[in-house]
């Protein structure tokens, strides 16, 4: 299966949902589109949304914290939502859940970024 994703940018948060597998094959091309969209819309936070992801490896890992050291660079956030129980294991079992925002959903991380 391949990755698909949806991409949004409202206020300088983007919005990712990925869906179906997020491996060492589809990895490149997210972090090329991602980077791009960083630098040229002055991305502040990066919302990652799973809950149509299946799959996950190591290279999505360290495609996460490849995102999350740009971010920072721009003291802003990586932030995960609608993470189902093997996404989250992945996530706990990574360190991720350190360094990044965990979020139930889409609503969540609005209010917690304080959009309407």
């Amino acid at each position: 299966m391949t990755l698909k994703v949806e991409m949004f940018i409202k206020r300088h948060i983007l919005y990712t949902r990925l869906m179906g597998e997020l491996d060492q094959n589809s990895v490149e091309n997210l972090r090329i589109r991602i980077s791009e969209l960083i630098d040229k819309y002055q991305i502040r936070h990066l919302v990652l949304n799973f809950e149509k992801l299946d799959f996950m490896d190591s290279s999505g890992v360290g495609f996460i914290i490849g995102r999350y050291k740009r971010i920072r660079q721009d003291n802003g956030e990586v932030i995960l939502c609608s993470l189902n129980d093997n996404i989250r294991r992945i996530v706990m079992l990574s360190g991720l859940a350190k360094i990044c925002v965990i979020k139930m959903d889409e609503d969540e991380v609005n209010k917690y970024l304080g959009v309407v």
